[in-house]
């Protein structure tokens, strides 16, 4: 069985001296790596572990907590062992990063900005016309 995750883990250095995208692969204990039925037995529980955090996350999801912030934290866990984890959360980071960097963008603040006033101003209108028609009642409570 390939999990792809017999890497070193190590994070490579590039020319300049900056640091650049770790290696993919285990990030399992050397002793661990140099035993095939313990590093697979290693893998087994990383992912059962992994497995019960994002569903834990899944659940959250529509009732109250962090579910995503639980999923992601449930794929960090499947990153320290498997390649494929370590690839979605590259290309997680990599799509929020560039959210992040557009919303930071003085255009699109300037819209938001605008939008928000805008629709807070119709959400005020719309609540001093309820109030001057009906009072400070609740809406099952009027009888008209």
């Amino acid at each position: 069985m390939n999990t792809g995750s017999d890497g070193t883990g190590e994070v490579a250095m590039a020319t300049d001296g900056t640091k650049s995208e770790p290696v993919l692969g285990s990030r399992a204990p050397e002793f661990i790596k140099a035993r095939r039925l313990l590093h697979l037995s290693w893998q087994v529980c990383v992912f059962i572990v992994g497995l019960a955090v994002v569903v834990a996350g899944v659940i959250m999801l529509p009732l109250p907590g962090p579910g995503w912030l639980v999923i992601f934290g449930g794929m960090a866990i499947w990153a320290t062992e498997f390649v494929w984890a370590q690839l979605v959360l590259r290309w997680t980071k990599h799509k929020v990063t560039a959210a992040t960097q557009r919303a930071l963008d003085p255009k699109v603040r300037r819209r938001n900005i605008i939008l928000t006033t805008i629709g807070l101003v119709i959400i005020a209108v719309l609540v001093g016309i309820y109030v001057w028609k009906f009072g400070f009642e609740m809406p099952w409570k009027i009888k008209e």
